[in-house]
Parts: structure tokens; C-alpha cells; sequence
């Protein structure tokens, strides 16, 4: 049983939303420890090793801050040390979380250029190439895409938006949100030439929410040198003193770090080319199954596909917030709801983080069910579909 739940269900709840994912239970044993001190010797070793093993996860060699915080602090993080008042940025709406970037950027007197967007693919390189050229003086200060839009399933491919860029001859910093690509995906910090890469804990790093971090480039740190908007917490100039030695400026959050060294072991102990393999082969399934009932994939555009979560379409006429509710009530499963222009329409399928073949077969068998107390039309035979496939591609 859950911790809370209004009223008593057998079995475990499926958490099968795009994030918060399942936190494995190694994972939370690792929380359950004392707390240690973090000023006392043993916490610096810790957090050096710590500090280490989350550069593989980034695929870095340079400095990675962590945050007491969710996704949406890293997101300020990012844009404080980097920026000045009424400097100009472009960004591109993929989806909602861009869209609430750019919300951010504003309130802090950021002077965000938003390239629009349909919902249903990633950023375009060709598009984001054409604005820099024109941007004779080089006004723009940044260029800010989310790697993996959580709201859609839909995949900005960084490598070539960082072409797209340097094609451009522009010295723009490139910041990432890979909130929840992170660990679940392939992502290059520093091969594909990011500047900033922002991440949070509760996705492919299989944690509570908590945690957040920026992966910073050399670039990065010389661009804070002349930022201008106010930061103290999320300054990453004493954070990189202190962490030299293991430790933090201010009070840690001891056991989530715990946490964070025991799941970056089993990331580490699986490899990381067989998490994303892992996840790709998870995500196709789950694509074989839509398209088998009839439904439709929210990513238009194969390449942009997210290995995270599927975004699934119903009928005109047809509600996803009452499946979702139906799926809730009968079968203890919780399913991510459309955000923004996608409420009601869109239902959201997480597969990501500690996830296996079984728990996608039960997940996808539980929607499937759905469907049909739902009255929402559909072929039966998503589940054997993605069945057929996961046995013939172990």
C-alpha cells in the first residue's frame, strides 16, 4: 500500500507518469541511513565521489553543481549565472516546459525570442540557424531548448542544434533542460558542445524529487563572470570552491545524496549504452501498442521520438482525463495528464527510469482495459503487438 491513499487497494501502485519515476527499493534504503555529518571528514570523501561519478552521467569532464531543488531551480540557475538584465535569448517552443522556461526568463527581466512550435516535434536547427544569422550584431546572449519535452514525448537533437549554431558563426551560449532525458537517454555534455545543461533527480536518475543540477563549460563560467542578474543560493562560484573538497557552502541534502550515490552505482553497474538501449526498446514498444489500438503517437516526427514517454492522442469526442480516472479507479495506475493545449486530449505514458519488460506489459495491459471501460474506440491489440516485439528483441 501506498503511504496515502484515500482508500485501501491490494498490490503495488503503478507510478506510469513521466516523472516523479519509481524509485527502486536500493535506492531507498540508501535514504534510510543516519545522517551524517557534513562538515565531518567522511562527508567530503563521499561527496567527491559523488561529484565524480555524476560527471559520467553528464558525459563531462567540467563541473557539475547540485542543488537542494527541483528541475525549476536549475532552470533559474542557469539563466542567473550566465545572464544580465534585458539581455536576449531564443528559445523554442517544443512544448510546456518551454514554454514555462521562457515564463522564467521574463520575470527575470530576460528578454526571451521564442521560436513558435506545433507541440509535435523537437526544435529545428535549420530554423534556429536562420534567426542567428540574422542576428548581425550578435545581440542574442543564449539559445535555451529542452532536450526531452516531457509534456509531449517529443526529442530536440542537441548535436545538431549545436551545429546549427557554430554554422552560424554565432557565439550564443546553448543551455539545455534534459529534466527528464537525463540518464534515460543518450546526452553529450560535453561532445555536443553545451554550455549549460540543466537536470533534476526524478527521472532517469530513478529519485525522489529534491535534486537538481547544472553541468557548466568553461564558456559557461567565463560568461558569469560578466552576468549582471542578482544570485546568492544559486551562484556556482562557491558551490565549485567547496565541492573541490567533497563539500557544499551551505547545508546539503545528506540523504538524497545518499540516494544520488546509490543510484549513479546502478546506472554505472548496467552501463550507461545498455540504460538507453534499455529505453529505446521500452519506448518502441510502447509505440507498437498505440498505433496497434489505432490511436495516435502525439510525435509526428519519428526522429524527434522520446525513449522517456509516449504522448497518446484519443478521438475527437473522447476524453483522456476520464481514462485516465477510469484507469486510476480499477486499476491502481496513474498515467501523466495532457498539459496546456494537450488537456483532455493527450494522455501521457512514462517509461523510464527502473523500469522492465514485465512492468510495460502490465502498464500497457492496464491501458488497454482502460480503453475499453472507457468506451474509447480501439483495436485489442496493442498489447500483443508490443508483446510480439519486446520477445523478438531481447
Amino acid at each position: 500500500m501506498a503511504y496515502f491513499q484515500t482508500r485501501t487497494t491490494p498490490g503495488r501502485h503503478f507510478l506510469q507518469i513521466p516523472g516523479p519515476s519509481n524509485v527502486p527499493d536500493r535506492v531507498l534504503r540508501a535514504m534510510d541511513n543516519p545522517t551524517m555529518d557534513h562538515r565531518g571528514p567522511d562527508f567530503g570523501v563521499m561527496g567527491k565521489m559523488i561529484l565524480d561519478k555524476v560527471k559520467k552521467v553528464f558525459q563531462t569532464e567540467s563541473h557539475v553543481v547540485i542543488y537542494p531543488a527541483s528541475g525549476t531551480g536549475a532552470w533559474e540557475a542557469a539563466l542567473v549565472n550566465t545572464l544580465s538584465p534585458g539581455d536576449r535569448v531564443l528559445m523554442c517552443e517544443t512544448g510546456w516546459f518551454a514554454s514555462l522556461w521562457r515564463e522564467m526568463a521574463e520575470k527575470l527581466d530576460i528578454r526571451p525570442e521564442f521560436l513558435k512550435g506545433d507541440w509535435r516535434r523537437g526544435a529545428e536547427p535549420a530554423r534556429i540557424e536562420e534567426y542567428l544569422r540574422a542576428d548581425k550584431g550578435h545581440e542574442i546572449k543564449a539559445v535555451c531548448v529542452v532536450h526531452n519535452e516531457t509534456s509531449t514525448g517529443c526529442t530536440s537533437r542537441i548535436a545538431e542544434v549545436r551545429a546549427a549554431i557554430d554554422a552560424a558563426g554565432h557565439p550564443a551560449l546553448l543551455l539545455v533542460d534534459t529534466i527528464s532525458g537525463l540518464a534515460s537517454m543518450d546526452y553529450r555534455h560535453d561532445e555536443w558542445g553545451v554550455d549549460v545543461t540543466v537536470s533534476g533527480s526524478q527521472k532517469g536518475l530513478m529519485l525522489p524529487p529534491g535534486l537538481s543540477f547544472n553541468a557548466v563549460s568553461a564558456k559557461a563560467l567565463k560568461a558569469a563572470d560578466q552576468a549582471k542578474l542578482p544570485r546568492s543560493f544559486w551562484d556556482w562560484k562557491p558551490m565549485i570552491a567547496s565541492n573541490a573538497t567533497g563539500y557544499f557552502p551551505y547545508t546539503p541534502a545528506t540523504n538524497m545524496l545518499y540516494a544520488l550515490d546509490t543510484a549513479l552505482d546502478m546506472l554505472l553497474e548496467e552501463g550507461l549504452e545498455n540504460v538507453f538501449a534499455r529505453h529505446d526498446r521500452m519506448a518502441e514498444a510502447t509505440r507498437r501498442a498505440v498505433r496497434a489500438w489505432g490511436l495516435e503517437v502525439q510525435c509526428q516526427e519519428p526522429r524527434h521520438y522520446s525513449s522517456v514517454l509516449t504522448g497518446v492522442r484519443l478521438p475527437e469526442g473522447h476524453s483522456a482525463n476520464a481514462l485516465r480516472a477510469a484507469i486510476v479507479e480499477r486499476f491502481n495506475m496513474s498515467l501523466g495528464n495532457g498539459l496546456g493545449q494537450l488537456n483532455d486530449r493527450v494522455f501521457r505514458i512514462g517509461h523510464l527510469g527502473d523500469i522492465s519488460e514485465l512492468q510495460l506489459m502490465a502498464t500497457l495491459s492496464g491501458i488497454e482495459m482502460g480503453l475499453r471501460i472507457a468506451g474509447v474506440p480501439h483495436k485489442p491489440e496493442g498489447v500483443r503487438a508490443a508483446m510480439e516485439y519486446l520477445t523478438g528483441n531481447a
